[in-house]
């Protein structure tokens, strides 16, 4: 990675959970050539910094494909970039469907990322618990009148390293080839693998089909930038401790909830597959989910799975296997991972309530969620395929009448089959299938954003772009 870090953005390589204070600020802009030049007063965290030293602060910048048209760039004249990040998240009918953003979770409902409150510019601000408030006021204080608007900004200060739902998070991450040492497509691919080639991150490098997909390349706008996903999810923490004591009772609500998430309460793998380590299990000797359910959420979000179910099994059991006449179709429908991969740099927001304390009914219900953010070189293969053929999708694994039992909408599909069920096996190995799943989290808000790297961010924000 030598020399890379100085053209990248900092949060690409580091999620900074030691910096408690967090706030996103989503601004309009209002005259471009005052944006411009305020933003580029901004000192944008490069990773060679973090990786340098101890940061107190950090500040990145993205923007929306409206906040480029904005600031004057004519992105959509402009070969490379994505079509989903020129649409929108919220600008199509049909990727909202896909992404379940229905009903309740509709862009109509939205507190922002839609219509008149759709942002242009994110600013991310992180730093101490205790510094954040003030660095957001000087920052902000210091912008121009006539420069941008402030549509909004949202906290989420606090601890880092466990969602509201009482989990530990953040245990699983992709190991990036900054070095660019992998060479994907051979047998090795076989087997799952957690290191994912730098392109699958960020723009410019070789992706996991060996080359270099499409960015933009004019001014060298896009290389070492990414696309940034951020959906601000509302959690019903109350809902669904609630929930699982009714189906398994007080005693067995935690073990519930851990057979619906896929991991231990403390983020530790199932018993099963402990014997692996915290991540070095696989699925594969558990194709009919008796360890973790098929539908679990960590099982949807990343299914570890590599390019032959039957892993590498040598040269003529690789031949009969690539022929398919080894194993069975149902243990063939989970797409390899190392194409749909994230790096995932979400933090909580609010007080969310101990999960003990809510089963006893002690607790004080009040809003809490997610501010979930990804980054991905490739939208429509990376983010929206493991939202929509893996977390929101009833058919995954082959499975039948099941979203992802925490992110579900529990909306029925087109043919009217109902999506509200869960299946799994209990300690003593007798399945079990519970209908009626309630809806634990709710959208309220979202946008594509591009990240761009720092020489692309200066060439985003010259006097005439």
């Amino acid at each position: 990675m030598k020399g890379l870090g100085t053209d990248v953005q900092a949060l690409v390589g580091r999620g900074f959970g030691s910096l408690g204070g967090a706030r996103y600020v989503l601004l309009q802009v209002a005259q471009p050539g005052a944006a411009r030049a305020w933003l580029r007063s901004l000192a944008v965290t490069t990773l060679a910094e973090a990786e340098a030293r101890r940061l107190e602060r950090v500040c990145q910048l993205a923007f929306t494909a409206a906040g480029l048209r904005a600031l004057g760039l004519p992105v959509d004249d402009v070969p490379g970039f994505a079509p989903e990040f020129l649409d929108g998240m919220a600008g199509d009918p049909s990727r909202s469907r896909r992404l379940g953003d229905v009903e309740e979770s509709a862009p109509e409902y939205w507190r922002w990322g839609s219509g008149e409150a759709e942002p242009h510019v994110l600013l991310m601000l992180l730093a101490g618990e205790g510094d954040i408030a003030a660095w957001q006021d000087a920052i902000l204080g210091a912008m121009p009148p006539d420069a941008c608007t402030l549509l909004r900004v949202n906290d989420a200060s606090g601890p880092v390293g466990r969602e509201p739902f009482g989990f530990v998070d953040g245990v699983s991450q992709p190991e990036v080839d900054w070095e660019g040492t992998l060479r994907p497509g051979g047998a090795k691919d076989r087997d799952y693998r957690d290191r994912i080639a730098l392109g699958e991150f960020l723009l410019g490098h070789g992706n996991e089909y060996g080359f270099v997909a499409d960015h933009p390349v004019q001014r060298g706008i896009g290389r070492n930038g990414t696309y940034l996903v951020y959906r601000q999810l509302m959690q019903d923490v109350g809902g669904f401790w609630d929930w699982t004591a009714r189906i398994a009772g007080r005693d067995g609500a935690v073990a519930l909830a851990e057979r619906m998430v896929g991991r231990g309460i403390d983020g530790q793998p199932l018993p099963e597959l402990a014997a692996h380590g915290l991540n070095g299990f696989t699925f594969a000797g558990d194709p009919d989910g008796i360890a973790c359910p098929v539908g679990a959420h960590v099982r949807r979000a990343n299914p570890r799975s590599g390019d032959d179910p039957q892993g590498r099994r040598g040269f003529l059991r690789d031949v009969v296997s690539s022929l398919g006449f080894k194993g069975t179709a149902i243990h063939d429908a989970v797409a390899s991972a190392r194409f749909h991969r994230l790096l995932r740099r979400g933090r909580p927001y609010g007080a969310a309530p101990e999960p003990l304390a809510v089963i006893a009914g002690e607790a004080v219900a009040q809003e809490c969620g997610l501010h979930f953010i990804c980054l991905n070189a490739s939208l429509a293969r990376q983010f929206e395929f493991v939202q929509g053929s893996w977390i929101a999708s009833p058919y995954f694994g082959g499975l039948s009448g099941e979203q992802d039992p925490l992110l579900g909408n529990r909306c029925p599909v087109r043919s009217g089959q109902v999506t509200d069920a869960f299946a799994w096996h209990d300690g003593d190995g007798n399945p079990r299938l519970v209908a009626g799943l309630p809806r634990f989290v709710t959208v309220l808000g979202g946008a594509y954003f591009f990240l761009p790297g720092i020489g692309g961010l200066a060439r985003i924000l010259e006097d005439a772009p």
